[in-house]
């Protein structure tokens, strides 16, 4: 394999001319610098320097391996470069795998004052909506941080950013207005807005039914977001168990606390936790904390 070093030689006697003056200018000393070439030349398996009585002529392939070497070295710089920011944490990619409804309510602001003090630090993000899946896609390499309710199982690195309450949510007029909470049980006699199966909350939603001994009615209808069960909630169509980040910009609705309060963990699970730019990321994530509830 050949080193960047020996590229550097190479380079350096092709633009002096000499390899004497290579050798001042690489610090090395002449036979130093003679047996690099030496090295280059048997992996080659060809000469890349002439020598003359007057100096050195670089040879057909000595000039094209030369002209490749300056990419290759000019790259390696890069490398440094790139790796010296990311450890500054002004620059590098940080893959963030979100709860849907965990965007807008946890993220964005970080991301806001990420975006306007580090312009050079990619940020990609994308949506899920089960955490088991998040995790999955963490453990696959193809995310840096996960950002949202507890997975089933974990061993990764975890950081709490804090609890989230999940409530009910009906109509303005409906009888749970009423109400300062509501018990699971009151849950069975009502025309109730369900979850696609699969989806990570309504998976969550039957595990605290069955907790709760309360066998849920028939859904009048499914969907795959708690945005979307809210706001059909809120127009009548039933009531919806949904957690408080998926209220958002919500139309007149009643919104009541289950009796007893569920919470539920919201955490920041990280692929890299030695990470400089990873742990300063997570880190404002728990220093902003969750938005409390109004």
């Amino acid at each position: 394999m050949i080193s960047l070093r020996t590229l550097e030689c190479l380079v350096a006697i092709v633009e002096q001319g000499s390899l004497t003056k290579a050798a001042a200018v690489l610090h090395m000393s002449q036979p130093a610098l003679s047996h690099q070439i030496a090295a280059l030349e048997r992996e080659l398996g060809t000469p890349v320097i002439e020598r003359r009585p007057r100096g050195i002529r670089p040879t057909a392939a000595g000039l094209a391996v030369a002209a490749e070497a300056r990419i290759a070295l000019s790259a390696a710089d890069r490398a440094v470069i790139t790796g010296r920011r990311v450890a500054a944490g002004t620059g590098g990619r940080i893959r963030i795998a979100c709860a849907e409804t965990m965007t807008a309510w946890v993220l964005v602001p970080v991301l806001r004052s990420w975006r306007r003090r580090f312009p050079d630090v990619e940020l990609d993000l994308k949506e899920y909506t089960s955490a088991d899946q998040m995790l999955e896609v963490l453990l696959a390499g193809a995310a840096d941080v996960v950002v949202g309710p507890r997975p089933t199982h974990t061993e990764e690195h975890v950081e709490v950013l804090g609890q989230e309450e999940v409530v009910v949510v009906a109509a303005p007029e409906h009888r749970f207005a009423g109400r300062a909470a509501v018990p699971p049980a009151e849950l069975a006699a009502e025309a109730f807005v369900h979850y696609n199966p699969g989806n990570g909350f309504g998976v969550w939603v039957d595990q605290f039914a069955a907790r709760s001994g309360v066998v849920l009615p028939s859904p009048v209808l499914r969907t795959g977001s708690p945005r979307t069960a809210a706001q059909l909630a809120a127009a009548g169509m039933g009531v919806a168990i949904v957690p408080f980040s998926a209220l958002g910009a919500m139309p007149a609705a009643t919104i009541r606390s289950l009796d007893p309060p569920e919470l539920r963990d919201i955490i920041a699970v990280v692929a890299a936790p030695h990470d400089d730019l990873l742990r300063r990321f997570v880190g404002e994530l728990k220093q902003r904390g969750l938005p409390a509830r109004h």
